[in-house]
């Protein structure tokens, strides 16, 4: 490796918004995390909203919010309304 050329590397304690801390290498002094593997929902398995400048509440006030359970029950009243007009529809002949 060239000489004069490469960052200094330092072994620094990251920060997360959290309050988890760990100790790692980087060339930067301090390492100031938004997330880290012990709040990401990815790792952690729970569902967890960062709301920026209320972008959550307008789509759930454009959209309208559905828990689970609300679109199971619309997926049945929607099937049965497709099989209740199918069963009133006439059949055609194959003659025909």
């Amino acid at each position: 490796m060239k000489e004069g050329i490469h960052p200094k590397y330092h072994e620094v304690e990251a920060r997360c918004a959290c309050g988890n801390t760990f100790r790692t290498r980087s060339t930067k002094a301090e390492l100031h995390l938004e997330i880290c593997s012990m709040c990401h929902p990815f790792f952690t398995g729970r569902q967890k909203l960062i709301d920026t400048e209320g972008r959550v509440e307008r789509f759930t006030k454009k959209f309208g919010a559905q828990t689970s359970e609300q679109r199971r029950t619309a997926a049945k009243a929607a099937k049965a309304t497709k099989t209740a007009g199918a069963a009133k529809r006439p059949r055609k002949s194959a003659n025909a």
